[in-house]
């Protein structure tokens, strides 16, 4: 006598992947950390607050001659250039200072993708911080030489105020591009700090005393070439300077830094 046992067949169930967190997402995630802390909403905020101070000194002090626009461009493009590195840099290294990156990279494993998001929030900061920096500079020079009974005199065409947001862009990137590289808050204002005023001082001093330094300067020193931007009227070889110093001193590292990010432990 044989026994069958008849089992009773089960729907084998498969379980799928859960989609990916969408880059849109991620990005409205990183926006909204800029904005969560006291100090990232402080920083942010200075940009406007130092625009303003700006805009003011220069309505006040400045001499009726030089109420222009480019004059106020130039008052707002100082704390300009210092804020935004600060505010890229502190927007990569928040996740290694206040140790959140174990988080983050958790609920996003993609590494790349989330850098990627911090890079387009920090930018888009920068862009929209400069028309909002160029409206305030555009009604001090109404109000100013309105005051001064004067002239109201408008110097800046679109296309120099499109270099020099390029410019400021091209110095948040450099801030982003320590921020990845080092991964440290201090370290990497520092870093910025000295790379952008001690470094040209000293590449000033080396072409005023060699002949050799000051034909090559444009082509090796990034703050040098950089400056082309904010002075407008760019030439086709100024455009390659910036290109080539572009792709030594920021795209290189910034691919160095990037491959540290993905490979390296989060603690």
């Amino acid at each position: 006598m044989t026994t069958m046992t008849l089992t009773e067949a089960r729907p084998v169930t498969r379980r799928t992947a859960p989609a990916p967190i969408p880059l849109s997402r991620l990005v409205a995630v990183e926006a909204r950390k800029s904005f969560d802390t006291r100090s990232g909403f402080w920083l942010l905020t200075s940009i406007g607050i130092t625009a303003l101070l700006a805009t003011t000194a220069v309505v006040l002090w400045a001499p009726d001659s030089e109420l222009t626009y480019d004059s106020f461009a130039a008052a707002i493009g100082f704390p300009m250039a210092v804020i935004l590195p600060m505010v890229a840099i502190l927007s990569v290294t928040s996740e290694w200072s206040q140790r959140s990156g174990l988080t983050t990279f958790t609920l996003v494993p993609h590494r790349g993708r989330v850098v990627a998001a911090k890079a387009i929030v920090a930018v888009t900061i920068a862009v929209v911080s400069m028309v909002v920096a160029m409206v305030i500079g555009a009604l001090g020079n109404i109000v100013g030489s309105t005051i001064a009974g004067v002239d109201t005199v408008w110097d800046d065409g679109p296309l120099h105020l499109s270099t020099i947001v390029l410019g400021n862009v091209l110095g948040l990137l450099m801030g982003f591009m320590l921020g990845v590289l080092i991964r440290n808050s201090p370290g990497a204002i520092v870093t910025y700090f000295v790379w952008s005023f001690v470094l040209p001082t000293l590449a000033a001093l080396l072409a005023t005393s060699q002949g050799w330094f000051r034909d090559l300067q444009p082509w090796v020193d990034f703050n040098y070439a950089q400056g082309f931007l904010f002075n407008g009227g760019v030439t086709g070889e100024q455009w390659a300077q910036v290109g080539v110093t572009s792709l030594v001193w920021l795209v290189v590292p910034l691919a160095i830094g990037l491959r540290l990010v993905l490979r390296s432990e989060v603690k």
